[in-house]
């Protein structure tokens, strides 16, 4: 569906996709391991140790590149008007969500070997209790305010509509 602004349609049109971003390889275990090797900063200016080590091991980070995008494997994440949808292969088979007033804060978890690739995890939470993870955004604070406004408008749509409902 074609909008004027990204997830603002008629209630009556139903789910609207408002962002979607694929997560960093420092999803995987073996990248988050890379990561904390390629951080090895010393040394000259441009001829670190990390440096020479992500040079030499660009093979390998280009195939897990590949593997996250790889059908039926690679997963995205999605903002829509109502939820946080993970979705999974080339149709996007929906693998897990949440409603956006089923959170109330979006904690950001930065695993090491995550800030090489400036990636991180953002953690979904009602009260105390996790509702949805998101492992390795990549910018993830671009992202959690994306995710925050959508949950403003989504909650403050929802509220007016209750308290008309409510005068009627």
């Amino acid at each position: 569906m074609k909008q004027a602004i990204p997830g603002v349609v008629p209630s009556s049109a139903g789910e609207a996709r408002i962002m979607t971003v694929w997560p960093s390889i420092a999803k995987y275990g073996v990248a988050r391991f890379l990561g904390r090797l390629y951080g090895i900063g010393a040394g000259g200016y441009i001829f670190t140790p990390g440096n020479i080590l992500a040079l030499a091991l660009s093979p390998l980070s280009a195939a897990l590149y590949m593997l996250r995008i790889l059908p039926g494997v690679g997963e995205r994440y999605t903002i829509t008007n109502r939820r946080i949808v993970i979705e999974r292969g080339v149709l996007g088979q929906e693998m897990q969500s949440v409603a956006l007033d089923r959170f109330d804060t979006i904690d950001i978890r930065v695993l090491p070997g995550q800030d090489w690739y400036y990636a991180g995890d953002l953690v979904f939470r009602k009260g105390d209790i996790e509702t949805l993870r998101l492992e390795a955004v990549s910018r993830p604070e671009g992202f959690r305010q994306a995710c925050l406004k959508a949950r403003a408008a989504y909650v403050g749509v929802k509220r007016a509509l209750e308290r008309e409902a409510a005068m009627a």
